[in-house]
């Protein structure tokens, strides 16, 4: 918290600030505890500390000091206490203000503590609470493995390994039903998290326990606390460790932000085990530290190698190892271009090679297996005098400087310079410098001679490189001064450019105007001699104006120059007048000045005027050229109508004229009109607005006639208005195009005419981008049913009318339908498409049409079915004389589809056409009657449905013989026989299921005599005057079909047969699938 003493701080002066806030601190009980900040202000704040519980006078008890290379403020309490927890405060002021910021201490207390007493005393009931809160030592259940189960630190530091290292701690535990480990770890994990969930936000970036160079193990997480002040504790195989936050003891905590690294300095082979990291009683990390007992056998040797040789460490191990850290000089190597580090086959001989050594890599190299280790010396040995840098071929300009230089091995070495092979001999101008092991010769002004072979000879070695003497372009500079003046020249007149300079042949010379090169033409002619060229073009215009460069080019360089070509002209038009103000006796006016000025400067300016429907133009500036840009015209008539031009004027002569002016009245300004009347929207669209408005009405010297309108928007979101028509309308009505769909525009039109424009007049709302509100409604034909082949496409399409645009929702059997089911929306339609259908796809599917003003919904039954399959055997049997009873075993499609039915054919052997005997069959058999003897009879029997019929099931041969007996005659008495019996049903009714659009066959058979009167009943209402339904009745076999199957159809039907020796009856259900 800032607090500010003065209401502003002066400039270059500053309240304080903190640019390092002390953190909150939790320590073992008999450690260093200390905060650390750093603050800003000018001028330099006083620091001060307390705490919320007590004073810190006590030097002893509590240190502050401050670090002046570090610029930091220290509070120190040595040997910290548990009473000393606390809240402690940071101040930092200066006369300016003063800035407060706070942290907290915890103490970990270890063990009990016992007062001195000066006599019997019992303890005040506080101090037995505190005894009772403080822990000797904190332990965790040992983590021991049974015979037969898994170790249990298996699971500790699988919890808190990256999955791919999850195979890596499988193959080391010896684990190998990944699919196993996996369901138990994710159990165990969300046990975890919820532990963990009640005392951290989160735990991530861990890394496990790994030994570092300087023979210390660390192991660190990433941890953000709930509370600050939760502790968090260190174990070892399930005993607590203290720890120290300085990095004094063995076991070191150092926490950086929210990263805590926890280190274990001083190895030994029982610092082994499994380490946990603890929140309260949560735990957050388990690392297991194992220590491989592994000895050298053969340990690396002292080596010594020449410079840029390479020299080889080799080590033998005792056991296997994978991968041991080689340092160097203490730095820890790796694989590359200076090192490389091999393992055997075996990971028993480990080598380091040393490549290309220097002096720079002598020193001692250690190879690290685990905690042991061994190290030898690297000793480089000199090789003599090397070149370090040798020389290098130079190139030096004509008359400048030029050096050569080379780097030995060694300082204090004498050599000698030769050029050509002849020995340099240094003076005035040719000087030999020795710096330390750097030779230089240096030449401090190059001539032609100087191009040579020169070599530096030294104890036996030689190093040599060539010095090429160049002599680039170079301009004569008052000959450049005069050249870089801009040439200045009337129309139609010469310019001229001459450029004296010098350089080495061969010299290539070009003239470049507006980046384009300039060749020898009609208007341009160029010279060039040896130490001069020169440019002339004749004839100048306007259009020739601009830069002129030339460009000299040898083998040793290019030179560039450049001028400039101003061509005076007469000057352009200015912008066409425009009438400021106009008045019964005055006519106020103003122009821009010409943006070509014909390359000077503008003189003045001549106005002309001419009255409306006149051809002659006439001065209006009878004094003389007019010096600025605006014009007072009083030699006006009252009423007439002018237009005005003006030109520019400049050294070479009036130029063109601007164009006319718009026509202006010379009479007093009128008023502005008034605002328009009964604004309306008369339609719309997604994309735009019809309006429409009555004339603003004309009220005397307050508000004149209207001339035009300007209409204008502004999106909702937007505060600025954009006008949609940039000139007036004469019209009282106007289409706003091109607004954004369902977009929110507030509209006004403005009146305006030659006094301004009026007041504007809106609507009392914004207007949405959108057609007239309209229900949703289905246009054009649709089919409620069809019927698709399996493996073809299905394509609906449904049009309908709505606004605003609707949602649309596509659901097959009251559940939205599946992504195999591609749906395009539009504006005016939808469309379901699925590419290739199957079985399953069969079903209502329901289209939901929904905007704010309604919705609608249609519903279509579409069937995705195949060829039928036949039915199985045909077999044939009677069971009454003159009938045939035909029976058959289903199709294989029927439990697929249930639409599918039976069609019977029969055909006998005198009229040998096949002929339908029954159909809509939904079950598997049939009694064709009318059977007669001597004749033989075949049948089929088809399967249909919606796409046709199967293959024929084909019945064997029915036959029957007639047999003849001889005709005896016999009278017998003749006795009366009554055959006369009450009705009866032979085949009573069954409970039929069907779907809506389907039609339904119901039969029965009934017997008695005389033949009964059958009527059909549906819910107690007689259906035999009912046309809708097909009822027969044929040998007492009872049939009725109902066409098409509704929700109406659903209920009871029953069949009464009365005679006037009885009645029978007998009923049935049918249910409609919804």
């Amino acid at each position: 918290m800032i607090t500010q003493f003065v209401e502003e701080v002066p400039e270059g002066m500053s309240t304080p600030d903190f640019t390092r806030k002390p953190i909150a601190l939790t320590i073992q009980e008999g450690k260093l505890a200390f905060f650390k900040s750093m603050v800003s202000g000018v001028p330099k704040p006083n620091i001060t500390w307390a705490r919320n519980k007590g004073p810190l006078d006590d030097p002893v008890k509590y240190i502050s000091r401050y670090d002046e290379t570090m610029e930091e403020y220290f509070l120190e309490i040595p040997n910290v206490r548990a009473e000393q927890a606390d809240t402690y405060k940071c101040f930092a002021a200066n006369e300016y203000g003063r800035a407060v910021c706070t942290a907290t201490l915890n103490v970990i207390e270890v063990g009990f503590k016992k007062k001195a007493t000066t006599g019997p005393k019992r303890a005040a009931p506080e101090d037995f609470r505190k005894m009772l809160k403080r822990k000797v030592v904190r332990t965790k259940p040992q983590l021991k493995k049974k015979e037969g189960e898994i170790d249990p630190k298996f699971w500790e530091v699988l919890l808190s390994s990256p999955k791919k290292d999850y195979e890596k701690v499988c193959m080391e535990y010896g684990v190998s039903d990944f699919r196993w480990m996996l369901k138990q770890l994710n159990l165990k994990k969300k046990e975890r998290e919820e532990e963990q969930a009640k005392v951290v936000e989160k735990v991530e970036n861990l890394k496990h326990i790994e030994v570092k160079t300087d023979g210390s193990a660390e192991f660190e997480l990433d941890m953000e606390l709930k509370n600050p002040n939760s502790q968090v504790f260190l174990f070892k195989d399930g005993v607590m460790v203290p720890y120290s936050d300085d990095g004094s003891g063995k076991h070191n905590l150092n926490k950086i932000g929210k990263k805590y690294i926890f280190s274990i300095n001083d190895l030994m082979p029982d610092d082994a085990g499994l380490y946990q990291v603890d929140v309260e009683d949560a735990n957050c990390f388990s690392t297991d530290f194992k220590i491989i007992p592994v000895e050298f056998v053969v340990k690396i040797q002292e080596v010594k190698a020449k410079e840029r040789e390479d020299a080889m460490f080799e080590c033998v191990l005792s056991h296997p190892f994978q991968k041991i850290v080689w340092t160097g000089k203490n730095i820890p190597l790796a694989q590359g271009d200076k090192f490389d580090i091999t393992v055997s086959e075996d990971h028993l001989i480990h080598s380091l090679k040393v490549k290309d050594c220097a002096q720079v890599d002598k020193g001692v190299y250690t190879a690290m297996a685990g905690i042991t280790s061994c190290n030898a010396w690297l000793i480089v040995e000199d090789r003599g005098v090397q070149f370090l840098n040798g020389l290098a071929d130079i190139t030096g300009s004509l008359g400048e400087k030029a050096e050569l230089s080379c780097k030995l091995s060694h300082e204090n070495c004498e050599g000698v310079w030769l050029k050509d092979g002849q020995l340099v001999t240094p003076d005035d101008r040719v000087k030999i410098i020795t710096d330390g092991a750097c030779h230089k010769l240096v030449i401090d002004c190059c001539r032609k001679d100087d191009g040579a072979v020169y070599r530096f000879e030294v104890d036996g070695r030689i190093s040599e490189a060539t010095l090429t003497v160049q002599h680039p372009p170079t301009f004569n500079m008052d000959s450049l001064r005069e050249f870089s003046k801009p040439v200045i020249v009337r129309a139609c007149e010469t310019a001229e450019w001459k450029l004296a300079f010098s350089g080495g042949d061969p010299m290539k010379i070009k003239w470049i105007k507006e980046d384009e090169e300039l060749l020898e033409g009609l208007n341009v002619k160029i010279e060039q001699t040896d130490i001069k060229a020169g440019l002339c073009i004749t004839d100048c215009q306007r259009r020739n104006c601009g830069e002129v460069k030339i460009n000299i080019k040898n083998d040793y360089g290019t030179l560039e120059a450049t001028s400039r070509l101003i061509v005076l002209g007469y000057p352009g038009p200015p912008s066409a007048p425009k009438v400021v103000s106009a008045f019964k006796d005055c006519i106020n006016l103003v122009w821009s000045t010409p943006t070509n000025t014909g390359g000077t400067e503008i003189w003045g300016y001549n106005l002309e005027r001419r009255k409306k429907g006149s051809n002659f133009w006439s001065p209006a500036n009878l004094d003389g050229p007019i010096k600025d840009t605006t014009f007072a015209l009083k030699d006006v008539i009252e009423g007439a109508a002018y237009e005005f031009r003006v030109s520019a004027i400049n050294i070479s002569g009036v130029g063109e004229p601007s164009p006319p002016s718009v026509i202006v009245f010379a009479r007093d300004p009128k008023k502005p009109p008034g605002k328009v009347i009964d604004l309306k929207l008369t339609d719309s669209s997604y994309t735009t607005f019809s309006l429409a408005w009555t004339k603003p009405k004309e009220v005397e010297g307050v508000e004149d006639e209207a001339k035009g309108y300007f209409v204008e928007i502004r999106p909702n979101e937007s505060p600025e208005w954009t006008r949609c028509n940039i000139n007036p309308i004469i019209s009282t009505s106007f289409n706003v195009i091109g607004l954004k769909a369902m977009g929110m525009y507030w509209v006004r039109v403005i009146a305006t005419n030659d006094g301004g424009e009026g007041e504007p007049q809106g609507f009392d709302n914004y207007i949405i981008a959108m057609p007239p509100p309209v229900r949703p409604k289905f246009t054009g034909k649709m089919k409620s049913f069809m019927v698709v082949r399996k493996g073809n496409t299905v394509r609906f399409n449904i049009n309908f009318e709505a606004s605003p645009l609707p949602d649309i929702y596509w659901l097959k059997d009251c559940v939205p339908v599946s992504k195999r089911v591609t749906i395009t929306n539009s504006d005016r339609g939808s469309q379901l498409l699925i590419p290739t259908s199957e079985r399953s796809d069969t079903g209502i599917f329901t289209i939901i049409v929904k905007n704010m003003v309604g919705q609608e919904t249609f519903s279509v039954e579409i069937r995705v079915t195949d060829d039928p399959k036949p039915p199985g055997p045909v077999e044939l049997e009677q069971n009454v004389p003159g009938t045939v009873t035909v029976t058959w075993t289903p199709s294989p499609d029927e439990k697929k589809d249930d639409r599918l039915h039976y069609i019977v054919y029969k055909r006998d052997s005198v009229k040998r056409t096949w002929r339908m005997v029954a159909d809509s069959l939904f079950n598997h058999k049939f009694t064709v009657i009318n059977i007669l003897p001597g004749r033989e009879y075949n049948f089929r029997v088809f399967a249909k449905n919606d796409m046709g019929l199967s293959e024929p099931a084909v019945s064997p041969t029915w036959r029957t013989t007639r047999i003849k007996d001889k005709f005896i005659l016999d009278m017998p008495d003749v006795k009366g026989l009554d055959l006369q019996c009450p009705p009866s049903f032979l085949l009573r009714l069954k409970i039929r299921t069907a779907p809506p659009g389907y039609e339904c066959y119901m039969s029965c058979a009934v017997r008695g005599d005389p033949k009964p009167h059958v009527t059909w009943y549906h819910n107690n209402v007689s259906l035999n005057t009912n046309t809708n339904y097909l009822i027969t009745n044929v040998c007492g076999v009872c049939t009725m079909l109902i066409l098409k199957i509704g929700p109406k159809d659903s209920g009871d039907y029953s069949v009464i047969a009365d005679s006037p020796l009885g009645r029978a009856e007998c009923s049935t259900k049918l249910t409609v699938r919804e």
